[in-house]
């Protein structure tokens, strides 16, 4: 489903194999929590996808758990930024700003932070929708 999904948006997407079930269980005990439905979804049917220009749509499992794991360390970004603890980050725009689904609470939308403002703006209502505008789109789609 994610697969046709993506393709309809883009036949230029790339995809990767499908994660295991035991690596997406890893992942959530070093994160600490469950990853969203959608998303664990979509791994299970591909370890990310690849966008025009080499765009990160969605990044391998191995990458979300460690950009992660990055930004909700409290030492990271002291006092540089707003805390990331409500969002879980799974993709970028290859221009450092990053898409993430809000986890505290849950909800099923896709946020964009803005790396130079520290902003985050709405930008999908769901992942497929966030797919469809950002394997489609141009530039800062959102």
């Amino acid at each position: 489903m994610w697969k046709e999904a993506a393709a309809g948006a883009s036949p230029d997407v790339e995809f990767r194999a499908p994660v295991a079930a035991k690596a997406l269980a890893e992942a959530e005990r070093r994160l600490g929590r469950s990853l969203p439905a959608q998303l664990t979804a979509l791994l299970l049917e591909t370890d990310g996808m690849v966008g025009e220009y080499g765009t990160g749509v969605v990044w391998p499992l191995d990458r979300i758990v460690e950009q992660n794991l990055l930004f909700w360390a409290p030492d990271t970004f002291p006092g540089l930024y707003m805390p990331f603890d409500p969002l879980l980050f799974f993709g970028d725009n290859c221009g450092g700003d990053q898409f993430a689904f809000v986890v505290t609470p849950e909800r099923p939308d896709i946020f964009v932070w803005n790396h130079e403002s520290d902003s985050r703006l709405w930008a999908a209502r769901e992942l497929e929708d966030y797919l469809h505008r950002s394997l489609a789109g141009d530039g800062d789609w959102w």
